[in-house]
């Protein structure tokens, strides 16, 4: 009894072990895809819209399978400025799912990076506090592209969310109304150890940055401590 005690311990803390690893991935490469884009010399997220953002939303290799309809399923992670208001340091990153179907993608298994900035106090909240469809719940529009790009136009002004896509090293905006964003709850169990939804994570700050995400917090505060 014993022995069979021991090794059922021993499965569950091996399977601890490779949740985290797989969560501490999704950072990772949340990082490198944000890393990117910030460094791209003439076609990136323009930096004024960055300093006015109150949450980045990064989605790493959302697969799309798409023959006449399209659907894509994708998890990320999201941070914010923190406290009530979001304006303060970026905060802790919450996990988080992208989900849709699509019309127009091509068709096969092809992998790309999405970014979202989500723009307003109303736009952030709407996120933490359930699955959110884009578009609907929450107006979404496609964003502009190049450090030096205007984002003085109606659309990126009035919008809630800016969206881009990166696939096969082009980076560009791109819309994705109709799709649903909301919390990977079991994600941040396994990423935090304990039971803590966006809110609790973002705003409330219950759980401090994991190592894995540190880089990601370091990024964003060298480049955009403070919203404009």
């Amino acid at each position: 009894m014993k022995r069979w005690l021991f090794h059922t311990l021993c499965l569950c803390l091996g399977l601890s072990v490779v949740a985290q690893e797989k969560e501490d991935q999704r950072l990772q490469e949340s990082y490198d895809v944000m890393r990117e884009v910030l460094n791209a010399p003439d076609k990136g997220i323009p930096h004024d819209l960055l300093d006015k953002a109150k949450c980045v939303i990064i989605v790493p290799s959302m697969k799309k399978g798409a023959f006449i309809v399209g659907a894509s399923y994708g998890r990320g992670v999201m941070v914010c400025r923190g406290g009530e208001d979001f304006n303060g340091a970026w905060s802790a990153p919450a996990m988080f799912a992208l989900e849709g179907g699509s019309f127009g993608f091509q068709a096969g298994g092809e992998a790309t990076d999405y970014v979202i900035l989500v723009m307003n106090d109303k736009g952030a909240r709407s996120v933490m506090s359930s699955k959110v469809k884009l578009g609907g719940e929450a107006s979404i529009a496609v964003g502009p592209v190049g450090r030096t790009s205007s984002a003085e136009t109606d659309a990126v002004m009035n919008a809630e969310m800016l969206s881009w896509s990166r696939s096969k090293g082009v980076f560009a905006g791109l819309s994705l109304e109709g799709s649903t964003i909301r919390s990977d709850d079991e994600a941040n169990k396994k990423l935090y150890g304990k039971d803590v939804n966006a809110k609790q994570i973002i705003v409330q700050r219950e759980v401090k940055t994991p190592p894995a995400g540190q880089s990601l917090n370091q990024l964003l505060n060298s480049t955009s401590a403070r919203p404009a």
